[in-house]
């Protein structure tokens, strides 16, 4: 009976680490994403996109979708590669491309509907539709996406995988 109770923890301990060490990873990949967006998004909107403020989005989350796809895939989730890399590359950019339409759309209400039309406001709006994408992309990647773990013994938070 103790040897099972402690099998059990053994386990939950495991699905924790595993837990942790994936959320810091993804926060590492998503803060590089991060910058690759809201950098290009206001180079664009300051620029060639002025008056664009919703293709500037559409155009700096894609890039920004790439590099986050190459960071997720051969660091964050390393060890849930359950299916041919196609599969997983559609269901990855139609998860992002959901997270990208939350994006878009808070900056469309922003600017279109609320009338703030500053860089600023484009801004505030661009972090809170990024803030909201983030929360869906963590659940649907770990859901739809990369969806088989093995759990591993190493306890340290940014540990193989």
């Amino acid at each position: 009976m103790l040897g099972a109770v402690n099998r059990l923890l053994d386990r939950l301990r495991g699905a924790v680490g595993l837990l942790y060490r994936e959320a810091i990873k993804f926060g590492v990949v998503g803060a590089v994403a991060f910058v690759v967006d809201v950098g290009l998004m206001n180079l664009l909107r300051a620029t060639v996109l002025e008056d664009k403020p919703t293709t500037a989005k559409v155009i700096s989350a894609s890039v920004a979708t790439v590099v986050a796809w190459l960071g997720n895939r051969s660091w964050t989730f390393r060890h849930r590669h359950n299916r041919p890399v196609a599969h997983e590359a559609l269901l990855f950019f139609a998860t992002n491309g959901v997270a990208m339409l939350i994006g878009v759309g808070t900056i469309a209400f922003s600017h279109y509907v609320l009338d703030l039309k500053t860089l600023a406001a484009d801004n505030v709006a661009n972090i809170i539709g990024i803030a909201l994408g983030t929360l869906f992309r963590f659940w649907a990647y770990r859901t739809f996406v990369f969806t088989k773990a093995e759990i591993y013994e190493d306890s340290s938070p940014l540990g193989t995988p």
